[in-house]
């Protein structure tokens, strides 16, 4: 029985295994493989040289090697295994020749293999990855002659640590940064840091935000709106087992009142954003009115895709596909725009690069339309992995994360100038508050209209700040603009103003004083119903409907010169741009009861207004219900 056991043994030994030299080979080769399960890379590294002298001809050895070497970034010692290989293995050229291109390509050797495939490229039988080889070899030949700034460089220990770091992003005046954080790769969490006062160009040691928005689960991939109110980030609760790369992400957004005040509880988007596929790393426009994120769910290109979904009418509206120029077959991640409006920065393994994941840009051309991906070229992006980029208001400099220093995955945040060519139009900061111009106070929930001066069109659309009443608006410099503000209970205001080449990555005050609507008192104006609500309903009772035929009844017989203004109001918990949304949908379900009575939708005017008209504390439940309501008044000519 024994003899039987040992000849199945010899039986299942690889062939270059069978002599004494191939069994003590295998002895090397198995105790490095424990080596590098034990996370021992250089003793695996030696021990693995040990068992190729023992068995030279053994091509399984030489891959081991040569992939272990590529995985760990380490592409000029790849070379050298796999051209050992192609010289002494059976039928090693061919067999090793793939990989010993790719590792030319990596290691910054396009000569060489662009050589490699000249001679091999005729003789495959299908062509396609010589065709991608010979192209990735060209571009990065290319790109290296064409190196325009100088290496970036690490934010240095304070921000960066022996644990991943990615996703940088910072306010607008720059002086704090936020990213995440994979600790121990077994969870993602939110880190800030504040710009040494003292050092300008030093960073404080960088803290944990703590809760909100972290928690056990994983949170990453943070974007802070430009006005610095707004915070829309990744959030899993599905562990792998690694702990971070599996699916089951959706989008969050929290809230603050002040720059420095407390998150509100994140809230997932709703299921028009959020689906069982991933969607996560969102970017949102300067005007807070698109919201690009990343997306595999079906009718993409391929991969991970990149997304864009618009608010209008208080509502985000159902994504759609950023497009062929920007998507491909492979991963498109980490969208950046830029404060511009009209300048793309993302992630690609798709597009022509250096290796690894690149850092590509594009221009808006019309709303629906982008330019061609360009690549930031060499020294910004390697054979090594560059993703999640962040820029600056000024547009000169680019913040990104990469694992050049390391191996794949274990990536820190780098800090670069970046090429004329590619940076965003200048913007200057339109910034102010809307106030009562008689009583002075603040008046939050203003709806504020930026309109190009020239062309007449609306170009941004926003409301102040739930809080202070202030708001903030990165906008392209010398050029002409009108401005349109409406509060309800409050007279229009309506100015033009111009942002001249001075304002460049500078403030523009402009405050907005707002004349009290009882002024001109319009006349006839009546409150005929009130609807109050639950709290995050949007639903009709039976006596709902009924108060509200009482108080149209008079006037379904003769209703002209009669219009109905329905607006929709909303307590001041929960998140502000959802209560916008959820005060709209409110109105809109009286307007279509109105409008089942039979008074003409023509004479209704249904407007959701939020927080913008409180009138009881929200102290207390009593009060925040009598705040969540819809009001019916009636005005004739």
């Amino acid at each position: 029985m024994r003899l039987i056991i040992i000849t199945i043994s010899l039986l299942l030994l690889p062939v270059w295994a069978t002599a004494q030299k191939g069994r003590k080979a295998v002895r090397y080769y198995n105790r490095a493989l424990m080596d590098w399960a034990k996370y021992k890379k250089n003793d695996a590294y030696t021990v693995m040289k040990r068992s190729i002298r023992k068995s030279p001809d053994a091509p399984e050895l030489y891959s081991k090697l040569g992939e272990w070497y590529f995985s760990q970034h380490k592409f000029h010692e790849a070379v050298t295994v796999f051209n050992e290989a192609s010289l002494n293995c059976p039928d090693g050229k061919k067999q090793f020749s793939v990989p010993l291109v790719k590792s030319y390509i990596y290691a910054g050797c396009a000569d060489s293999a662009l050589q490699l495939i000249e001679f091999y490229s005729p003789l495959a039988k299908d062509k396609r990855e010589w065709v991608k080889l010979k192209a990735q070899a060209a571009f990065v030949k290319k790109a290296m002659m064409a190196m325009q700034v100088g290496w970036p460089a690490s934010l240095g220990p304070r921000i960066n640590s022996k644990y991943p770091e990615l996703f940088p992003s910072m306010t607008v005046d720059t002086t704090t940064i936020y990213f995440t954080r994979r600790v121990r790769n077994m969870d993602e969490d939110f880190y800030e840091a504040r710009l040494d006062s003292n050092a300008c160009t030093e960073w404080l040691s960088a803290d944990n935000m703590g809760a909100p928005p972290n928690t056990i689960n994983h949170e990453s991939a943070q974007f802070i709106s430009a006005d610095g109110h707004y915070l829309f980030f990744s959030r899993s609760d599905n562990r792998s087992l690694n702990g971070w790369e599996d699916g089951g992400y959706d989008l969050y957004m929290a809230y603050r009142i002040g720059v420095d005040s407390e998150w509100t509880l994140p809230l997932p988007f709703g299921s028009g954003i959020n689906t069982p596929d991933y969607e996560g790393m969102p970017s949102l426009t300067p005007d807070n009115r698109q919201l690009y994120f990343v997306s595999d769910r079906q009718g993409g290109y391929g991969g991970y895709d990149i997304w864009v979904s618009t608010f209008e009418n208080y509502l985000w509206q159902m994504p759609v596909n950023a497009g062929p120029a920007i998507n491909t077959p492979g991963n498109e991640t980490a969208p950046f725009i830029s404060l511009d409006n009209k300048t793309l920065f993302f992630t690609s393994d798709g597009h022509p690069g250096m290796g690894g994941t690149d850092i590509f840009t594009s221009k808006k051309i019309n709303d629906t339309t982008w330019a061609p991906a360009l690549n930031l070229g060499y020294p910004i992006n390697t054979p090594c992995n560059e993703e999640s980029e962040w820029m600056r208001m000024d547009g000169k400099k680019m913040y990104f994360a990469s694992d050049r220093q390391g191996p794949a995955g274990n990536f820190d945040i780098y800090e670069t100038e970046l090429p004329q060519e590619f940076r965003p139009a200048p913007i200057g900061i339109l910034s102010g508050i809307v106030i009562d111009s008689i009583s002075r106070t603040r008046l939050n929930s203003a709806a504020i209209y930026i309109i190009n001066a020239v062309k007449g069109d609306t170009i941004y659309q926003f409301l102040s700040n739930r809080g202070d009443a202030s708001y903030v608006l990165p906008l392209p410099v010398n050029a002409a603009y009108a401005m349109h503000t409406a509060r309800i209970g409050y007279t229009e205001v309506k100015d033009t103003f111009t942002i001249g080449r001075q304002y460049a990555a500078q403030q523009y005050i402009h405050n907005v004083s707002m004349l009290p609507i009882d002024y001109v008192q319009p006349i006839h104006d009546t409150l005929i119903a009130t609807i109050h609500f639950n709290i995050n309903k949007v639903e009709l009772s039976d006596s709902d409907k009924m108060i509200i035929t009482h108080a149209v009844e008079p006037y379904l017989l003769d209703s002209r010169g009669v219009i109905l203004y329905v607006n929709g109001f909303t307590d001041n918990t929960g998140n502000p741009m959802l209560n916008d949304e959820l005060s709209s949908k409110r109105a809109d379900l009286v307007l279509k009861i109105l409008v089942s009575l039979g008074i003409e939708d023509l004479s209704i005017i249904a407007k959701g207004w939020g927080e913008a008209k409180m009138i009881a504390s929200n102290d207390t439940e009593d009060g925040q219900k009598l705040n969540r309501r819809v009001e019916i008044i009636l005005r004739r000519n």
